[in-house]
């Protein structure tokens, strides 16, 4: 078997770590989940599920429905699916797709989606995605990383990629991620077509315990495709250390900024 690119790690994720370290976006999941009005016989999509964990959640909550949890990572697909249970398995199947080209047209009652939309570039083309995977009177519920998210952490990622040991492979690197705010994602949402459109942020910080476990997170959640183009391991812990270091001096210590951007709206009956 030959190796993967560095595009193709890039794309991938350590399952096991992010189902292991992943109490803050589960947490949030939970939030946005427990707003949602479910009859119990929806056909829902739960757009970048991950591991799985509000995948099994939502079909305890759809007795007589399903769910298609989809990703672009094959690792957190195979997790998601072993994360089932007897009952939950059967209403429940997995898609590796790219959030911009669903592969779905009409298909479903809602959208679900927690921590993933941030990854994706070109929030018009998300938004037209979206509203061709919904059937008329479908709706999205979803929430992603927005506004000023890790504003501080970005800015010393970008002042560490600059230092002569680690310019050759992140000097130019363009960040993964976009951070809509609430005004430019509810005109995307309402140039795809979506009424009743709500858009709102909110401040959701979260602290590390440890030197040890902000790096962990880091390089779980943050910059595994930073990350992925550092050609080797000691470089990798070195970027990683010293922005823990400098983390360490924050008041408190270790402290990520989060902001979270919450999203909602209606496909028309005639979409």
């Amino acid at each position: 078997m030959e190796p993967m690119s560095t595009s193709e790690r890039s794309r991938e994720w350590n399952a096991a770590e992010y189902h292991r370290l992943s109490a803050p976006q589960f947490q949030w999941g939970q939030r946005v989940l427990s707003q949602l009005q479910l009859r119990g016989d929806e056909y829902l999509l739960d757009a970048g599920c991950g591991t799985g964990r509000l995948t099994r959640i939502l079909l305890e909550n759809l007795p007589n429905g399903h769910v298609i949890g989809l990703d672009l990572s094959r690792n957190m697909l195979l997790h998601a699916r072993e994360n089932l249970d007897a009952d939950t398995s059967p209403r429940a199947g997995f898609v590796a797709a790219d959030l911009v080209t669903l592969p779905f047209t009409n298909c479903f009652d809602g959208i679900f989606s927690t921590a993933s939309f941030h990854w994706v570039l070109d929030h018009q083309a998300l938004c037209r995605s979206l509203y061709e995977a919904l059937r008329p009177k479908g709706w999205l519920h979803a929430q992603c990383g927005g506004g000023p998210n890790l504003q501080r952490l970005r800015r010393r990622v970008r002042e560490i990629s600059q230092k002569d040991e680690f310019s050759e492979w992140l000097g130019k690197f363009q960040e993964p991620w976009f951070f809509s705010d609430a005004e430019e994602a509810a005109s995307n949402l309402h140039a795809a077509g979506f009424q009743n459109v709500e858009t709102g942020l909110e401040q959701a910080d979260f602290n590390a315990s440890s030197a040890d476990e902000f790096q962990q997170y880091l390089r779980t959640f943050v910059l595994h495709r930073h990350l992925a183009v550092i050609p080797t391991e000691d470089l990798r812990s070195s970027f990683l250390q010293q922005l823990s270091a400098a983390s360490a001096r924050d008041n408190p210590p270790w402290r990520l900024d989060y902001w979270r951007l919450n999203l909602r709206a209606l496909k028309p009956a005639r979409g």
